[in-house]
């Protein structure tokens, strides 16, 4: 999610790239022309963000849309139909908010911490911290939690420095209380102990720079995009063995968030300013990259929640200097 590499933009460097992966891509409307000039609109295209946000990761509970910060760990709320937002939980120095995840079993938010190597879980109504899970570094180099997924079993977080998994077990072992259902606001977290780590070994040969990033739950497996060597991931959650999914030739190079879709996942291409939906076969061992999509409001988009037909992609900006006064917004992109 955080890669140091400056590019041009325009749609002619977007046809380049695709030739060189491999890809064809569609262009659609300005995602700020008109505030709402798709077809079958739900909301405007362009949601405006905070100045100087810094957002990175986004995730949906089916009706709201939540937005963290890389600056102090706040979290952003907005009504996907009208644009209004507000702040739900502020910031506080030190804290990173990196990838973002929503749990609907605990009407929680679960927030990976970058480099502070911490994972938090928020209410998702109050933004009140719930708990924080700590996951030191097993070498010199710091950690740097950046996406994760919520799953039945557990919590998992991709880490971009090791061949590790950060996982929050979401049994009932280690548990606060017991587990009273849906929308209890986290009666039911692990306690601080509970946090482990999953090896992985396999496919997945680290490189220098950002390796594990965007992460899915797809009928029980893990997936994740290694976004130096533009490659997915099949990743067993029970033993952490990793398979390098068969993409035919294609690369992800810069592949950064990763959502479900109805036949595989969306995989967005940072820098590169486009989002790849990939097909995936039902043991997630194939899959072929279909026609990339962009936008002319994509501005390096980091991830997206898939939310009433349409992809709100959130635009991280890395090739911005990020100041107090800095835009930044969340791109709606119609996939219907």
């Amino acid at each position: 999610m955080l890669v140091s590499q400056p590019v041009r933009r325009g749609v002619a460097l977007v046809a380049m790239l695709l030739v060189a992966s491999g890809l064809q891509a569609t262009t659609l409307a300005p995602a700020d022309a008109g505030r709402g000039g798709h077809h079958h609109s739900v909301g405007p295209d362009r949601i405006d963000l905070p100045d100087g946000w810094r957002p990175e990761g986004i995730t949906t509970d089916g009706r709201r849309l939540y937005v963290g910060s890389l600056a102090d760990g706040a979290i952003w709320v907005a009504d996907p139909r009208s644009g209004d937002g507000e702040v739900l939980a502020e910031g506080s120095p030190g804290r990173v908010a990196v990838g973002v995840d929503y749990d609907r079993r605990r009407d929680v938010l679960w927030v990976a911490g970058g480099a502070t190597g911490e994972v938090r879980a928020h209410d998702a109504d109050t933004g009140a911290v719930l708990a924080t899970y700590s996951f030191p570094s097993p070498d010199a180099a710091p950690r740097f939690l950046n996406d994760l997924v919520v799953t039945r079993q557990g919590v998992y977080v991709t880490d971009s420095r090791h061949a590790e998994l950060a996982v929050v077990p979401l049994g009932r072992k280690h548990h606060r209380g017991h587990d009273r259902g849906h929308g209890h606001h986290g009666n039911d977290l692990p306690t601080a102990d509970a946090a482990r780590v999953l090896p992985l070994t396999g496919d997945l040969v680290l490189q220098t720079g950002n390796n594990l990033n965007g992460i899915v739950e797809l009928d029980h497996w893990l997936v994740a995009v290694q976004s130096n060597a533009g490659k997915l991931l099949r990743i067993s959650p029970r033993t952490g063995e990793t398979t390098e999914i068969d993409l035919g030739g294609a690369s992800l190079v810069n592949g950064d968030g990763l959502e479900p879709g109805r036949h595989g996942v969306y995989v967005l291409r940072n820098r590169d300013n486009l989002i790849v939906p990939v097909r995936l076969d039902r043991r997630a061992a194939e899959g072929t990259a279909r026609e990339a999509i962009t936008d002319l409001g994509l501005d390096v988009p980091s991830t997206a929640a898939r939310l009433h037909h349409s992809l709100y992609a959130v635009n991280a900006r890395f090739t911005t200097t990020p100041t107090p006064t800095t835009p930044y917004w969340i791109t709606r992109v119609d996939l219907r």
